[in-house]
């Protein structure tokens, strides 16, 4: 699928319960170090595909919940995050609903711009860079972090594994995404015109017992039911019993006291 594409696509993970639980465990600290020291109060920040809230609530708290846009795709997605800024109190975070492809922002009307793992799901990501860049304005920043799942590894080896991570990425790039997105970002945000781009890598470790049931729950919840199930069965691509088995298999690898399960993520800081 090319930047072209003007459909929405589908959001591989959903927002299913094993979904949100895996997600509100995301802070600003966690998954967006590569931007906060960049960041100083007063700056105006627009965070698009802010999901769970609990990112973009770490962010609001840096510049001031009143210099913060958060975006989603859909109501249903824009309200989970009203939901958390509200919990924490942090109502005065303006959510709106939006396309990447065409932010409703004027030229040159935020210092920064900041998406976590959005890219991989959008049909267009240079396209959806480009509009970062535009709505940026001049000595601003865009900061991206997205996951390269060709470049996961773990420990021990189990075919139930193997065969989840065939699926997803069967299915994520069936609805128009790029889940490998994170070695991409630094050639997408050329594309887009960037010619100052800092880019960096992170990851993300399960190998403690709490670390690794966690990681394991969430997949094993993901492939049962919600978005990503429903597709499987959908597409005839894992039966119901097929896709039990990926999640015994999951969680048994959680209780090996040598289990180890690594995720790559690649970043970007992008200046206008």
């Amino acid at each position: 699928m090319t930047d072209a594409a003007e459909h929405r696509p589908a959001y591989t993970h959903g927002y299913g319960a094993a979904v949100l639980k895996s997600h509100r465990a995301r802070t600003a600290e966690n998954s967006a170090a590569h931007l906060l020291p960049h960041l100083r109060p007063g700056m105006e920040l627009l965070d698009v595909g802010s999901g769970a809230g609990t990112i973009t609530a770490g962010l609001a708290r840096l510049v001031g919940p009143a210099h913060v846009t958060a975006l989603e795709v859909s109501e249903e997605a824009a309200a989970l995050t009203r939901a958390e800024l509200g919990r924490q109190g942090l109502g005065e975070v303006e959510v709106v609903v939006g396309d990447a492809h065409h932010l409703p922002f004027a030229d040159g009307s935020v210092d920064v711009v900041h998406a976590h793992q959005v890219l991989q799901h959008v049909p267009g990501p240079v396209r959806a860079l480009a509009e970062f860049r535009r709505v940026t304005r001049p000595g601003g920043t865009v900061a991206v972090r997205d996951s390269d799942y060709e470049g996961f590894r773990w420990w021990p080896e189990r075919p139930g594994i193997e065969r989840w991570l065939a699926l997803y990425l069967r299915a994520a790039r069936a609805n128009g995404g790029t889940p490998d997105a994170g070695r991409r970002l630094l050639a997408w945000a050329h594309e887009a015109g960037f010619t100052d781009v800092e880019a960096t890598s992170s990851t993300q470790l399960y190998a403690t017992a709490e670390g690794r049931r966690a990681w394991a729950g969430t997949v094993a919840g993901r492939v049962t039911a919600g978005a990503l199930a429903e597709q499987l069965a959908r597409e005839g691509w894992a039966d119901a019993a097929e896709r039990e088995e990926i999640a015994a298999q999951f969680l048994a690898w959680a209780e090996h006291p040598d289990g180890w399960f690594n995720l790559l993520h690649g970043e970007i800081l992008a200046r206008a």
